[in-house]
């Protein structure tokens, strides 16, 4: 079954030739100019990948991905950017994107860069990448978190995959349990933290920097 991507850019030329570059392989279920359409589209598309510009006016990349992200949570998204800027590159890995690539990307190398995001991988042009290991290197909490410290070990594996925006599927796969397993854990992770669902464990990672 095809890989169904969203196109989301200010750029209406730049967006019709990643079209064509993509439709040969991938199902184009839909694409947006502003953010308010790709978000009202997305969340009734629900792609597999979102191919998204940072840099457009309400808010940007940033804005599509937050708005995405709290009702239709497994969708994944690629920045395509213009932009190598360390604090582009940053700021949209902690909104919620799965990797970043600038514009300069080949067609071939952008096509597997769609279906490695698809599979659950993290990609990046290769200077960027840099970026993001400098920003969360020693970024895992400290061992006196009381909190944390309420976590089994593998709980705490199953709650960084989830934090990352890890589907349930991809998380068994990456841990060898079964989905069941996945869902146990979650629960046990949610009762212990006092949260009531995904988006808010997702949160409260992030603000421990858990990825």
């Amino acid at each position: 079954m095809s890989i169904t991507v969203y196109l989301v850019d200010d750029h209406r030329l730049f967006l019709a030739g990643v079209r064509a570059e993509l439709s040969e392989e991938f199902s184009i279920v839909g694409s947006a100019h502003d953010v308010d359409t790709a978000i009202e589209e997305i969340r009734g598309f629900a792609p597999d990948v979102v191919l998204v510009d940072v840099h457009m006016p309400d808010g940007g990349g940033i804005a599509v991905v937050e708005g995405v992200a709290e009702t239709t949570p497994d969708v994944k998204f690629l920045a395509l950017s213009v932009s190598d800027q360390a604090e582009d590159v940053i700021a949209m890995i902690r909104a919620g994107a799965r990797g970043y690539v600038t514009k300069t990307i080949e067609p071939a190398d952008l096509a597997d860069a769609v279906r490695r995001i698809d599979a659950g991988d993290a990609v990046f042009s290769p200077r960027l990448a840099g970026f993001v290991l400098d920003a969360f290197a020693g970024a895992m909490p400290s061992d006196d978190d009381p909190e944390l410290d309420q976590l089994t070990t593998r709980e705490k594996d199953v709650l960084r995959l989830i934090a990352r925006g890890f589907a349930y599927k991809q998380v068994a796969r990456k841990l060898n349990i079964s989905i069941k397993t996945v869902e146990t854990h979650v629960s046990s992770v949610l009762r212990k933290l006092q949260l009531t669902n995904r988006h808010e464990l997702a949160r409260w990672a992030s603000k421990r920097r858990i990825v």
